[in-house]
């Protein structure tokens, strides 16, 4: 067990170092990453206001319908499409990239580039 307490612990600690360099405003929030080993999570931020603005999930009705698995690439890009369309509804177009602390590789690239083909930039 004391090595998945220091893998968390790690976790929380790029967590703490990325947020102390990032921070999302009303203008241009920060869009949150978060994944586990069978979904993926994608939150647009306000940290001023203290509030979510726009989330989106592999859990989320609107994915459910695609038949895609967000343990996957393709399912972490869908879900990137789907909140990068919520974004634009919301009249967000610019963000910030929070990849939580995770690798820049596989499912959290994927919801990256998802989001930006919706038409977020970052």
């Amino acid at each position: 067990m004391d090595k998945l307490k220091e893998k968390a612990a790690k976790l929380q600690r790029r967590q703490r170092r990325i947020r102390g360099k990032i921070s999302g405003t009303a203008e241009i929030p920060r869009l949150r990453v978060t994944r586990s080993n069978g979904n993926i999570y994608a939150q647009v931020i306000d940290d001023v206001a203290r509030r979510t603005l726009v989330s989106a999930s592999s859990l989320d009705p609107e994915f459910k319908k695609q038949d895609k698995n967000g343990a996957n690439v393709a399912g972490a890009q869908a879900v990137g499409e789907l909140v990068g369309k919520r974004a634009l509804k919301a009249k967000i177009d610019t963000v910030v990239f929070d990849r939580g602390g995770y690798i820049y590789h596989g499912r959290v690239k994927a919801l990256a580039d998802g989001a930006r083909e919706a038409g977020l930039k970052f």
